[in-house]
């Protein structure tokens, strides 16, 4: 198996090696399609996200249809295609959120970081995503960033709270 020391460096990794690396994860698992989901947990881990050339590579290591890999990464919402920011801010809009101003606090967030929702800044530095409940009902509107909850936010508030993640 992968060790954490493989994982923690793998930022400073060039992209053959991440290949590499992935080829490693591909052998341990033995090709097998029933462990593609774990071999696509570990290549988001790697690369950060699961481009194209990724996706066809474990394709073609696994001797699976390009459409197979890329059908278990679509159902799942934790895999991302897409690069994601180094900061993902996430917005509950569950119901407690959403009527107590969670939509507001999406639309400032858009505004102030350059972003849509379901996008990365092009400094690749914020990801924005809305949540479902996230179980802050009673401090709603809430928010994270990175897992970090923020609770009772509103528009006035997100300067301060974004000053921390500059």
């Amino acid at each position: 198996m992968l060790t954490n020391e493989e994982i923690c460096n793998v930022k400073t990794k060039t992209e053959e090696e991440k290949f590499e690396l992935l080829d490693k994860v591909i052998i341990e698992y033995e090709r097998k399609e029933n462990n593609l989901i774990q071999i696509l947990h570990m290549a988001q881990a790697i690369f950060g996200f699961l481009p194209a050339e990724v996706q066809r590579h474990i394709a073609r290591e696994m001797d699976l249809s390009l459409s197979k890999v890329n059908s278990v990464l679509s159902f799942y919402t934790f895999f991302s295609t897409k690069p994601k920011g180094k900061y993902t801010v996430g917005v509950c809009l569950g119901t407690a959120c959403y009527v107590r101003g969670g939509k507001e606090v999406v639309n400032k967030l858009k505004e102030m970081l350059n972003v849509e929702v379901g996008e990365t800044s092009k400094d690749l530095k914020y990801s924005l995503e809305v949540m479902r409940c996230i179980g802050a009902c009673g401090l709603a509107p809430a928010m994270t960033i990175n897992g970090k909850v923020y609770k009772q936010v509103n528009p006035n508030k997100l300067q301060g709270i974004l000053a921390k993640y500059k």
